[in-house]
Formats: structure tokens, C-alpha cells, sequence
């Protein structure tokens, strides 16, 4: 119940400054007012109520998916440190870029002579990440329980001399169809920039375009290979880049059940330490540092991964 009251009396204090911010200063509005910008000209508007009704229905939409997102966030403490930074950094930013486009339009003769400052946009985004990293520290709390995996980790029995390996996969289908997708506007933007057809819609797709497809293709798949001492994660279709965890490294590992919305959604997610690579909700292999980390893996079969990380870890410390 507390979070969920912070977030009410949070989400109602950064209302009330974006409403009695705007009727403060209405008198010495332009309206329309400047809303948009390239660089520091304004290069869209919109009328005083529709900018209000349009900075306060954002936060309404962000308000109601983090309060009814409090009670699950709090179990972990990546997921809770994330819910309180996104929290209080959303409103901060929000209300940083109300005084922004209020002090840019304030007491100019119409929307199209206002000017914002180079320092402005740098200045509400420095403010935000502040809040955000002051808001995870003081939520941080106590380490999570011990699973009940951690608890009692799998552990497979091996042969004396045997040589075992365990591989794992996912693909996260949803993220492919978007790298195809995003294969198919590349083509056509690389084509339609060779035929010099509409250069500036190129320009201006074609980049992030390319940036989608690179990212799509390095989280659309996952793949993780124990053996020869090393933990091997591969990234992508082909397992490449790779990142090798030595099992010197690692202490102990499990299964264990986990969901995006408890990581903070899809894809790389987490702190140092305790940080989490999430293409599906379910089995996810865990494995604990000796330094005290963690890493998560959604991945299939995991509990015999676990089983056999153990296996060799115990094998490792006999001899």
C-alpha cells in the first residue's frame, strides 16, 4: 500500500505543478505556443489547453502503469529500485520540460519568435538521471531472499573423467519480425537513397533503421554452452558477439522462474551485479558470482545447465 500511495501523492503534486505552472504565466503566453523544436527554433505549436492536456494525459498514462505496477515491483530488488527511479525521474522530467517551454515562449509576441536555449534540454535530462540515481539508492533496500534453487542448486552426477556439455537456446520470435521488418526498410531506404529518391526521408530513416536491426539482431537470440571450464552466452542468430564467464568465477547456479515485468522488460536489463538477459518470461538459468553478483539468463532447460555448472564446480574444487 505505501508505494502505491507515493505514487498517487507523487502523481498528484506533479499535476498540480504542470496545471498551476501553465495558468501562472497564461497571461504572458503566446497562443498558440511554441511546443516543438529543431535546435533551438521552434518548429511546431499547439494552443495552450491542447499542450496542457497533452503534458498532463502523459503523465495520467505513465501514473496508472506505475501504480498498478507498485505491489509487483517491490519483490526484487532490481525491479524496485527501477519502479522508484522511473518513479520520481519521470515527473522530474516532465516538469523540467514544462518550465523549459514556458520560459522559451514567456512574453514573446508569437509562438514562431520564441527561442530555447542550448543549456535547457541538457539541463532537465542531467536533473532527471540525478533523481533517478538518488530515487534506485535510497530504494536499493535489503538483498533479495535466497531462492529456493540457490537454496538447494541442482546437481548433476558425473562419471570420474567424464566429459560433459550442456547447450541452451531461446529465440524471442516477436523481436525476429521486427528485425525483418527492419532488414526490409533498410533495403528499400539503401535503394530509394541510390535512385536519389526523397534524400531527405533517407537521411532521417535510414540511420535508425540500421540501429534497429543491429540491436534487433543481437537480442532476437540467445544461446549459452557450459564446458571446457568457461560459460559461454552468444548473442544473436549466429552466437556472436559472445561473452565467456570462467567457472572459476561463478559459485553456484539455478533455475528459477522469472517474468519481464519483475526484470523491467525485454532484453538486456539490471544493475551491475544484478543484471538480467530477458527474451522470454519463464525458466531462467541463475548464475552467482563469487564476488556476490548475479546473472540471469532466460534460456531452455536451464535447470540442467544449473545442474551441470554445479557438477563441475564441485568437480573443479576436488582436485
Amino acid at each position: 500500500m505505501i508505494p502505491r500511495a507515493v505514487a498517487a501523492v507523487w502523481w498528484l503534486a506533479v499535476t498540480t505543478v504542470l496545471v498551476l505552472s501553465t495558468f501562472a504565466v497564461r497571461d504572458r503566453l503566446p497562443d498558440p505556443m511554441a511546443t516543438h523544436w529543431s535546435g533551438s527554433l521552434p518548429d511546431g505549436s499547439n494552443s495552450l489547453t491542447g499542450h496542457l492536456i497533452t503534458s498532463t494525459a502523459i503523465w495520467a498514462v505513465l501514473g496508472v502503469g506505475l501504480v498498478a505496477s507498485a505491489a509487483r515491483a517491490q519483490a526484487r530488488r532490481v525491479p524496485r529500485m527501477t519502479w522508484w527511479s522511473m518513479l520520481f525521474g519521470m515527473g522530474t522530467l516532465l516538469i523540467g520540460a514544462q518550465v523549459s517551454t514556458l520560459a522559451a515562449n514567456l512574453d514573446v509576441p508569437e509562438w514562431t519568435a520564441a527561442t530555447l536555449p542550448g543549456w535547457h534540454i541538457p539541463a532537465v535530462l542531467a536533473g532527471m538521471l540525478a533523481v533517478m540515481g538518488l530515487a534506485a539508492v535510497l530504494a536499493k533496500g535489503e538483498p533479495d531472499e535466497p531462492s529456493p534453487g540457490n537454496l538447494e542448486p541442482p546437481v548433476l552426477k558425473l562419471r570420474s573423467g567424464q566429459r560433459a556439455v550442456w547447450v541452451g537456446r531461446v529465440v524471442n520470435r516477436k523481436i525476429t519480425w521486427a528485425v525483418v521488418a527492419a532488414f526490409a526498410v533498410t533495403v528499400l531506404m539503401a535503394v530509394s537513397g541510390l535512385r536519389g529518391q526523397g534524400q531527405s526521408l533517407v537521411s532521417a530513416i535510414l540511420p535508425g533503421a540500421i540501429i534497429l536491426l543491429l540491436v534487433g539482431l543481437a537480442t532476437m537470440a540467445v544461446s549459452v554452452r557450459v564446458g571446457d571450464g568457461v560459460i559461454r552466452i552468444g548473442f544473436g542468430p549466429f552466437g556472436w558477439p559472445a561473452r565467456h564467464i570462467k567457472l572459476s568465477a561463478v559459485e553456484s547456479a539455478w533455475a528459477e522462474e522469472r517474468s519481464p515485468a519483475e526484470t523491467g522488460g525485454w532484453g538486456f536489463r539490471g544493475l551491475p551485479g544484478a543484471a538480467t538477459i530477458m527474451l522470454r518470461g519463464g525458466e531462467c538459468l541463475v548464475l552467482r558470482y563469487r564476488s556476490g553478483g548475479q546473472l540471469a539468463i532466460s534460456i531452455d532447460d536451464a535447470e540442467r545447465g544449473a545442474a551441470l555448472i554445479n557438477a563441475l564446480i564441485a568437480e573443479r574444487a576436488q582436485t
